[in-house]
């Protein structure tokens, strides 16, 4: 009884072995009939089956070579797929259940990473999940559900998080901080979120973000959280930040790196303003705005602001006290050249940054997570790390009017 238990298994696992001639008579077959090469029943797919389970196995062997006593306990399967097609894998198991296959993982389901690279691509450029696995159907003949799309997508969390976890230069030029929002659903509910970003200018003059962040809402407290993790990555200084108008921002900057010039955006300042005004006077309080920040000294600064002021207080108080009270934040670019000053009296830069964000994710709606949000946010972050860098424009007169302006900090960096 036993001999014959022992052919009839042997006999089994003879029959389940491949057989290259009749997989190539196979396919030659199926090319006769056009069938695909790739896709479902694809005729590449039982080679890469073979291919695989036997890997498996070998691993096996390894793993009960290193663990006395333990034996092979049956196999498990599962249904994977890949540009090559679909089809059942079978994973063999061992007896103390301490086998973790790498090759294929225990509930990877995907398993070709071009494919992978073809769906993040995809998703990088605002496609919906539906509308990828429409496309996939229509070209791979592959069918893959949500939350296997979603498994593609969750390979990009190590590789954000070592991102985001980086070290950084110690000491930045300039740097930008700016927010943009989202929807996500929290405990069964649509929240709003502010996803902070921090841009810079390095010391050799190109553009770097250094990281992203979410919070419930925009705070200054939060962005002091920002600037501390900024601390703990590595940066000691920065020369220049520049800023929307939030209030209590330039204190969180100077609590936590003294002495940076804090800039206030000026184009933020201008819509500010304008939310005061009725539109028949738009043009005339837009034109004494530019005044104020296009005069070329402070002095003249003060003078147009004087003359807005005598002008507008009246009709306009709070458009106006705005101006006068956030005048120091506002002011800092006349201490510059007008090649610096172009780059810092605008948040501009990170807004742009915010475009390039928002063309991808303003189909998406609501996000079912705060980590799907940066998932699809770190792909266009990615796409940007990818394209060449270009210095900032006249970066070599900028720079060294830096190195006359903060010649002891700079120098203390080697720069």
């Amino acid at each position: 009884m036993i001999t014959l238990t022992l052919q009839t298994m042997e006999e089994k696992e003879k029959a389940s072995r491949f057989n290259f001639e009749e997989f190539e008579k196979e396919a030659i077959r199926g090319l006769y009939e056009r069938k695909s090469l790739s896709g479902e029943n694809g005729v590449f797919a039982p080679l890469l089956k073979h291919f695989l389970e036997k890997a498996l196995a070998l691993e096996l062997e390894q793993h009960l070579k290193d663990s006395e006593g333990n034996k092979r306990n049956g196999v498990t399967t599962k249904t994977v797929k890949c540009s090559n097609g679909e089809f059942e894998l079978r994973t063999p198991r061992d007896r103390e259940g301490t086998f973790t296959p790498e090759i294929v993982a225990k509930r990877q389901v995907v398993l070709d990473d071009g494919l992978c690279e073809k769906v993040l691509s995809l998703y990088a450029k605002g496609m919906s999940y539906g509308d990828i696995r429409k496309m996939l159907m229509e070209v791979y003949g592959l069918s893959l559900s949500p939350a296997q799309m979603s498994e593609i997508t969750d390979r990009l969390i190590p590789e954000l998080q070592e991102w985001q976890q980086r070290p950084l230069s110690p000491l930045y030029a300039m740097v930008w901080f700016d927010a943009i929002h989202f929807s996500s659903r929290e405990g069964g509910a649509v929240q709003g979120k502010a996803l902070y970003n921090v841009y810079a200018v390095n010391q050799e003059g190109f553009r770097e973000l250094l990281g992203i962040y979410i919070a419930g809402s925009e705070s200054a407290r939060f962005w002091l959280e920002v600037l501390q993790d900024l601390r703990l990555r590595g940066v000691e200084d920065i020369l220049i930040a520049c800023t929307d108008n939030l209030k209590g921002f330039s204190d969180a900057i100077s609590s936590t790196f003294p002495e940076t010039v804090v800039q206030s955006c000026i184009v933020h300042q201008v819509r500010n303003t304008l939310k005061y005004v009725v539109r028949k006077d738009y043009q005339a309080v837009t034109a004494d705005m530019r005044a104020i920040y296009s005069s070329p000294t402070l002095e003249a600064a003060e003078q147009e602001l004087e003359r807005f002021a005598q002008r507008w207080e009246k009709k306009y108080p709070t458009a106006v006290k705005s101006w006068l009270e956030n005048w120091y934040k506002l002011s800092s670019f006349f201490d510059f050249g007008k090649e610096i000053r172009r780059l810092m009296y605008t948040t501009n830069p990170i807004e742009g940054i915010h475009r390039r964000m928002r063309k991808v994710t303003k189909t998406k709606g609501c996000f079912p997570s705060d980590m799907a949000i940066k998932k699809l946010v770190y792909l266009v972050i990615r796409d940007i790390n990818a394209s060449p860098k270009a210095e900032v424009k006249g970066w070599k007169l900028i720079y060294g009017q830096l190195c006359i302006k903060f010649a002891e900090r700079m120098a203390k960096f080697g720069a």
